[in-house]
């Protein structure tokens, strides 16, 4: 097997101690939310919960391209480059149809050192994939539902055609040029030792990094229980031990603009507040704005004294890093988080 595995380990490699470079003068991750739709409905996903159901995602299904350019040259305007621009969100960004072309504008503008993408891979083809890699994609993150097309089915209730899949995903690999490939699957979309050791020879060799992740309780009205899958310890989506953490260090390195521009602090499905509209505002002046300031602050107090969504999230404990936690550095950490 070519690939890496990285099992148990942070997907983008090591991370910096959070606690000793903030405040932060760009985040670290910008998440672009580019459609509010996706055409699976994976069982342990918010999209097998019924649209009447949720709360509130987005205004506006697909991000408008005029939008997303004016995000992308405010974006540039950080003093620092962000680590990463991911294309990820509540949905599949391939449905997007500028999204070759929203990759290509990014990199033009040299917002990050990594830009990626995390998608399902069913609407990749060998055009598109030539698209991606021409438009400059740093990494292609794929997120896999079984080993056969009968296990997609009873995960996503979606028919793919599973050759086909396993084929597209080797041409982009083949063509990759510097482009990074990470294949992973969630433990409940495998059956035993023996189709774990299937995932690995079916994608191994078609990928750089390789990995076995975990479905955690994450989102609310998504019955869990019936994905279980006998472990010897309650660990994160990542294989990591679970903690309890009181103080969610997400808003510190991360914020995310969906389809409509508003501007969430987080990766949660249920926003605690929306930071600010990137219709209305640069999106680097929201990231060191009052209100996103003023939410950090009260964060740094516990995300009990944020309000109800932050205090009963499962985002902060499922999807830990030891590198982010911020408890023993809160007292020190106020005095950059004045509003």
């Amino acid at each position: 097997m070519k690939a890496r595995v990285i099992s148990g380990q942070a997907p983008g490699g090591n991370r910096t101690r959070l606690a000793e470079v903030l405040p932060l003068a760009a985040p670290f991750v910008l998440q672009i939310f580019p459609v509010y739709a996706c055409n699976f409905k994976c069982s342990y996903c918010i999209f097998s919960v019924d649209k009447a159901k949720r709360h509130f995602i987005s205004d506006r299904v697909n991000m408008d391209f005029g939008l997303y350019k004016k995000c992308m040259d405010e974006i540039a305007m950080f003093s620092e480059k962000l680590k990463v621009l991911r294309f990820v969100g509540i949905g599949e960004p391939l449905l997007h149809k500028d999204i070759a072309a929203m990759i290509e504008y990014a990199v033009s503008k040299d917002t990050a050192k990594t830009v990626e993408i995390l998608t399902n891979a069913s609407l990749l083809t060998p055009q598109l994939s030539k698209d991606l890699i021409a438009a400059g994609l740093s990494r292609l993150v794929v997120s896999l539902q079984g080993t056969s097309a009968e296990k997609y089915l009873e995960i996503c209730s979606s028919k793919v055609e599973f050759e086909m899949l396993v084929e597209n995903l080797r041409y982009f690999y083949d063509n990759k040029g510097s482009a990074q490939v990470y294949i992973k699957i969630v433990d409940c979309a495998l059956e035993g030792n023996a189709d774990e050791q299937k995932f690995f020879d079916i994608f191994g060799d078609i990928c750089d990094t390789i990995a076995i992740e975990h479905a955690v309780p994450i989102h609310a009205g998504v019955d869990y229980e019936r994905l279980s899958v006998n472990r010897d310890q309650e660990v994160t989506q990542f294989g990591l031990p679970v903690s309890e953490v009181h103080i969610c260090p997400q808003p510190f390195f991360t914020m995310q603009i969906n389809p409509d521009g508003k501007v969430v602090p987080c990766y949660s499905f249920e926003y605690p507040e929306i930071m600010g509209d990137c219709n209305e505002e640069p999106v680097h002046k929201i990231w060191i704005g009052p209100k996103f300031q003023e939410f950090r602050r009260t964060m740094l107090d516990g995300a009990k004294n944020v309000g109800g969504t932050c205090e009963n999230c499962n985002i902060i404990k499922y999807r830990l890093f030891p590198e982010d936690v911020l408890n023993n550095d809160a007292e020190r950490l106020k005095k950059f988080y004045t509003y």
